[in-house]
């Protein structure tokens, strides 16, 4: 049997321990909308779609109709209620980029479910890691990546909440992505609940020494 203050240490360590923590707590989605031209992408259009199979696409490309880099600045909005877990400068590919967990209720089921929603390519944040957000919120500005690219807004929603930017740790199937246009149509309007829930933390790899929440 252990001694006492060596148990006492062992408690301390396990209630420090993060990934045994209990989550941060957000309100549960009352749906999910468009993350540009809110709430249904009024005067954008989907560039590119999701694609699996080679050569990959992990999400969608929104564009301005006005093509080119007229959509530069422009609002970028969180898609559903949550909490930022990822939103730093990674440089490279990215750029900018925020990543937000959501917690919903699966109205078939009852459950509580999980997904991030990843937001790339961002001129400006407006957000920073432990904030909670609203759906419709303002948390960034449309960018271009330091005109590696023309002004679009790379978006995403997982399944799979532990991958955070390290994308090819994951098999490519519907487990673990999610058709972003195709979730917020089945998901578009849910009910209103006044209980928060806990969401999962310290989930993600440590992505070029930045660490999610």
């Amino acid at each position: 049997m252990l001694a006492r203050p060596l148990r006492i240490l062992c408690t301390v360590i396990l209630m420090m321990s993060p990934s045994l923590m209990a989550g941060v707590t957000v309100k549960l989605a009352d749906g999910f909308d468009y993350p540009v031209g809110k709430p249904n992408a009024d005067g954008y259009y989907k560039a590119r779609g999701l694609r699996l199979r080679s050569p990959k696409h992990f999400g969608e490309d929104w564009n301005g109709k006005g093509g080119g880099d007229s959509d530069l600045h422009d609002p970028i909005y969180a898609c559903g209620n949550g909490v930022v877990t990822f939103a730093y400068d990674v440089r490279s590919g990215w750029g900018r980029v925020i990543i937000i967990r959501h917690a919903y209720r699966e109205p078939k089921s009852g459950q509580i479910k999980y997904a991030d929603s990843l937001y790339g390519h961002n001129r400006t944040m407006l957000v920073k890691v432990g904030d909670k957000v609203k759906r419709g919120q303002q948390i960034a500005t449309m960018g271009n990546n330091r005109g590696m690219y023309m002004a679009h807004l790379h978006f995403e929603i997982r399944h799979n909440i532990k991958m955070g930017m390290m994308r090819s740790s994951v098999k490519s199937d519907l487990s673990n992505w999610a058709d972003p246009t195709a979730f917020i149509k089945k998901y578009r309007k849910l009910p209103v609940e006044s209980k928060k829930h806990a969401v999962p933390t310290n989930t993600y790899p440590v992505y070029k020494g930045f660490k999610g929440l």
